[in-house]
């Protein structure tokens, strides 16, 4: 009896099949969002309880309620928005991270440096922002002109957010 015959006389019982709901945006929920916004020297927030999360992905802005599919995103320099009950915002800056929405209505952000929006002056931003492009446009070092266009992205980002 060749191989293919004897494979295909094997009877194999059929499994029972768990039926998943398909899962798209995510819905409005009662649950709150546990959210851990984290740096290497702090912990900002430390599983709190909040109503939604806006964060700057690096594919585009996203608003994360409970309930959200789990993902993985890497962050830009933007402003996390942080929404807790009645409406109350607290807005961070950072400057890159990564924020991992887990399954059971956890978001955790890793960020390099998060610094309230307040702590800001579009004035400052705007020097800051002239001092990168003065350096882009001359003749330093290539090392130093690869510093200037982060800066430039990050206080572009910082500008776009005083702005609003």
């Amino acid at each position: 009896m060749s191989a293919f015959r004897a494979a295909s006389a094997i009877r194999i019982p059929a499994r029972s099949v768990a039926r998943v709901g398909r899962r798209g945006y995510a819905d409005v929920a009662d649950d709150k969002l546990k959210l851990s916004l984290v740096l290497p020297h702090q912990s900002l927030f430390s599983s709190a309880a909040v109503t939604q999360v806006n964060i700057p992905a690096a594919t585009g802005d996203m608003g994360i309620l409970a309930n959200h599919v789990p993902s993985i995103e890497a962050l830009r320099a933007g402003v996390v928005e942080v929404i807790q009950d009645g409406g109350k915002s607290d807005k961070w800056f950072v400057s890159a991270g990564f924020a991992t929405v887990h399954g059971n209505n956890t978001l955790t952000i890793n960020a390099v440096e998060a610094y309230s929006l307040d702590k800001f002056t579009l004035e400052n931003v705007r020097a800051g922002l002239a001092d990168a492009n003065k350096v882009l446009g001359s003749s330093a070092p290539e090392a130093e002109k690869a510093e200037a266009r982060i800066e430039v992205e990050v206080f572009e980002g910082l500008q776009a957010a005083l702005s609003k």
